[in-house]
């Protein structure tokens, strides 16, 4: 595992110690943020993604949030379910990987203009190592865009993600960012807490 300073391995446990491939293998053919949420994703994409990009859609699922009027070059799909994979109508093309126990990526280095990973960060149990691949296979200057909120499945989530609240993991995401190589970093509350929708963080690093 890749170490961060000042956090012991255990921070990176979970509850439910069954590899995920298993407890992914049925299909969820649902949504796991409010529709509130969802278009506040769809508008954050809608802004900060390249037109005509080729995109890297992570930990993605039957959807994939991005704006129904944009174009881009190719949406790659990567998931632990291939039916939901195959039902996502965005993807050009997808691949089943548990990036828990094998985090390099079956890309090209410097192929892909935008990366995303949507509620799903908090799984990640080596999650420099992961971006460390993301920042690999992005160009020079392109966005990985990690958005999440307060909802997850607690038993899958590791422990220091369980431990902080919203502010909290953001900053947590910029520490995974900076050690993964990705030196701009910027942090945003899109939905604040306290409104009647779930909440709605997104962090975006870019590659240098």
């Amino acid at each position: 595992m890749t170490s961060l300073p000042g956090l012991p391995p255990e921070a990176f446990a979970k509850q439910d110690h069954t590899p995920d491939t298993l407890f992914y293998a049925q299909p969820r053919f649902v949504t796991h943020i409010d529709d509130t949420a969802i278009e506040a994703v769809t508008d954050f994409y809608r802004s900060h993604l390249p037109p005509g990009g080729r995109i890297l859609d992570l930990m993605s699922s039957w959807v994939s949030h991005l704006p129904g009027e944009a174009a881009y070059a190719t949406v790659i799909g990567h998931g632990l379910n291939e039916r939901e994979l195959a039902a996502n109508p965005r993807l050009t093309q997808h691949f089943v990987q548990d990036l828990n126990a094998d985090p390099t990526l079956p890309l090209e280095t410097a192929s892909i203009d935008a990366a995303l990973i949507c509620v799903g960060v908090q799984y990640l149990q080596d999650p420099v190592a992961v971006l460390s691949e993301v920042a690999r296979v992005l160009v020079p200057d392109a966005p990985v865009i990690i958005t999440f909120s307060n909802r997850c499945f607690a038993s899958k989530a590791v422990a220091i993600w369980r431990a902080l609240g919203g502010d909290d993991q953001a900053r947590l995401i910029d520490l995974y960012l900076r050690h993964a190589g990705f030196p701009t970093v910027e942090a945003y509350a899109v939905v604040p807490e306290g409104d009647l929708s779930d909440p709605l963080w997104a962090v975006i690093g870019r590659t240098p």
